[in-house]
């Protein structure tokens, strides 16, 4: 069975191919610059890679020429692109949805009614599946929701201190997100240790961060909350703020809710912090050389995942691992020190030298320390292709 897993953007197509027979990776590749006449392609498949420029006005022209890559007799791995059983997608949230669906129009109508809640997601998604829903109708389309891994995170990590009826009309709860990357954590960690019982704190930190509280392969508490916007400092969203600080701003700069909305969406996390960048690279780079403002981005952060990490640590009753994953945890040696710095009366002792060499998936804790301290990449396309096979056979039986 193969699965095509589409990452999108605004006007970018990333995808991978899996077989999922023996879950082999046979293809990766995307598009840059949708809506272009020069738009980027590029592949790698079967020992082969390719780049060109081409005309992609939308993402449902991208698709099929990427379907054509994969399927071209000298270059590509299919033999047509019928052979495809199913296009899977990372959906983010939707009204009243979770877990895996197929992509119709009930779907795209719940996803597009919290277009304004994940607006860095929901809104390129819904356009992308309408687009490819009418040109690629023999292919069906799978959502697999971030939201789904959370299902299982108990009411006491789940409500708000808000008038109940707006959790039980409205849904205004602790959703989490990153659901594909901390069930990927969760089983790859319990694979490599062989058990299933234990106690893991996933920390997903890249463009968009959060920590998750897992035992025995199931959520029990996740940093994001809401929608995306919340939990850790992102790239440029803002993570936990005050929603009372909202009246105070649009006085202050006469800005409408809408605009105040967008710079905290855009504008905000660690771009607004420190006034440099949204890339920690370049934040790293600024406080080395000085910067006050990338020197508190920095702090701030550090301290917003020891915050989650303590709370993870008191709610499991302690760990038997800690995973750093995503952009930021996998390649920030530094960020990481930061973060297990002065935490060996909890058990946890990093190997600074383990630390700094850290390539792919490897532990770096000390001898010394009772918790397991890992870097791992993470496979959210693997997770949404799993999904999506599960979903066509349940559906074929």
């Amino acid at each position: 069975m193969l699965i095509l897993v589409a990452n999108l953007g605004s006007t970018s197509f990333k995808y991978r191919l899996f077989d999922m027979t023996d879950e082999r990776l046979l293809a990766r590749g995307g598009v840059e610059r949708i809506g272009s006449a020069k738009a980027r392609f590029s592949a790698q498949a079967g020992g082969t890679a390719w780049e060109e420029e081409a005309d992609a006005p939308d993402h449902a022209v991208a698709v099929e020429a990427c379907l054509r890559f994969l399927a071209d007799p000298q270059r590509g791995v299919l033999r047509s692109p019928a052979d495809i059983r199913a296009i899977g997608f990372k959906a983010v949230h939707a009204l009243g949805l979770t877990g895996v669906h197929r992509v119709d129009a009930s779907v795209l109508a719940a996803m597009e009614a919290y277009n304004n809640v994940a607006p860095a997601h929901n809104p390129p998604y819904v356009r992308a599946m309408q687009l490819l829903a009418e040109k690629l109708p023999h292919i069906p389309l799978i959502a697999a929701f971030e939201t789904g891994f959370h299902q299982t995170i108990p009411p006491a990590n789940r409500l708000y201190a808000v008038p109940r009826e707006w959790a039980e009309k409205h849904g205004i709860v602790r959703h989490g997100f990153h659901g594909a990357s901390h069930r990927y954590i969760a089983e790859r960690t319990s694979e490599i240790l062989g058990r299933k019982d234990l106690r893991i704190i996933s920390c997903h930190l890249g463009g968009s961060s959060s920590l998750c509280a897992i035992r025995s392969g199931q959520s029990l508490a996740n940093s994001l909350g809401f929608s995306p916007q919340t939990g850790l400092p992102h790239n440029n969203r803002v993570g936990d703020f005050d929603p009372f600080a909202l009246s105070v701003i649009m006085r202050a700069t006469g800005k409408t809710l809408e605009q105040v909305l967008d710079d905290l969406a855009n504008r905000s996390g660690l771009l607004g912090l420190s006034g440099v960048s949204n890339d920690l690279r370049d934040i790293e780079a600024a406080a080395d050389q000085g910067n006050a403002a990338a020197q508190d981005a920095l702090a701030v952060f550090v301290a917003s995942v020891r915050h989650y990490l303590g709370a993870y640590l008191v709610l499991l009753g302690g760990a038997d691992v800690i995973v750093f994953t995503g952009g930021i945890g996998e390649n920030s040696a530094r960020l990481r020190s930061a973060v297990c710095e002065g935490l060996e009366w909890l058990g946890i002792s990093l190997d600074p030298q383990r630390n700094v060499a850290a390539k792919g998936e490897m532990p770096i804790q000390h001898a010394s320390s009772r918790v397991q301290l890992w870097t791992m990449p993470t496979n959210e396309e693997l997770i949404v292709a799993r999904q999506a096979r599960a979903f066509l056979e349940r559906s074929a039986g």
